[in-house]
C-alpha cells in the first residue's frame, strides 16, 4: 500500500490538503497528517482546525512514497521556514522518492532546485523567481507530474491533483472509478 505524508502548517488551504487527502483515502492510500508547527492541532487560513496524526519532528518518513504541501497564506511561508520541513524534502528527493505540492507550495520546491529543467506548475504569481532558472519552466497548466514530482495551480484543482496522484500511485482504473464515483465534471 502506497503512503503520503501531508505536511500541515498554520495557515494552510484546508480544502487543497482535505481533497487531496480524501481522495487517496478512497484509493486506499494510507495518508498521515503531519503537523508541521509543533501542535497536533493546525488551524488553516479560513479559521478551519484539522487534528493531525503526528508531529513532523516525531514522524517516520521513510516509508512516505510522496511527500504533499498544500498551498495556502500563511502556510507556505510557515513551511518555508521550517527547517524540518526543507530536511525532509531533501531526504525523500536523495532516496529517489516522489514530491507534490498546490497553489504557492511548489515555490518551496522551486527555489530548493528541484525544478531543474523540469516544468511545473502552481498559483499564477508564485512561479516568480523560479520559472526560466536552471531551465524550470512554469506552464500554468492545472496539474503536472514530470519526473518525481506532481504539482497543482490551486484550489479549483485539488481534486484532479488527488485523481492525478491516484494514477500515480495506484492505477489509471481506481483513479477513473473515484472520479465518476465523486460526480466529476469530466464523468458527466
Amino acid at each position: 500500500m502506497a503512503k503520503v505524508s501531508a505536511f500541515l502548517a498554520t495557515g494552510l488551504e484546508e480544502v487543497e490538503c482535505l481533497s487531496v487527502v480524501d481522495l487517496l483515502r478512497r484509493a486506499g492510500v494510507k495518508v498521515d497528517l503531519v503537523s508541521c508547527s509543533g501542535d497536533r492541532v493546525v488551524t488553516g487560513s479560513h479559521d478551519i482546525s484539522i487534528v493531525t496524526d503526528v508531529l513532523l519532528e516525531d514522524a517516520d518518513l521513510s516509508d512516505s512514497d510522496v511527500i504533499f504541501l498544500p498551498g495556502g497564506v500563511p502556510g507556505v511561508p510557515n513551511l518555508s521556514a521550517n527547517p524540518l520541513v526543507a530536511r525532509a524534502l531533501r531526504n525523500q528527493a536523495a532516496a529517489g522518492k516522489r514530491l507534490a505540492a498546490i497553489c504557492a507550495a511548489p515555490s518551496i520546491l522551486g527555489k530548493m532546485g528541484f525544478f531543474a529543467h523540469q516544468r511545473f506548475t502552481c498559483y499564477p504569481g508564485w512561479q516568480n523567481g523560479i520559472d526560466g532558472v536552471d531551465g524550470a519552466r512554469w506552464t500554468g497548466e492545472g496539474v503536472r507530474t514530470e519526473g518525481l514530482i506532481t504539482t497543482g495551480r490551486g484550489l479549483g484543482f485539488a481534486i484532479d491533483m488527488g485523481l492525478e496522484l491516484i494514477r500515480v500511485l495506484v492505477d489509471e482504473q481506481t483513479a477513473d472509478k473515484i472520479m465518476t464515483g465523486i460526480q466529476h465534471p469530466d464523468t458527466i
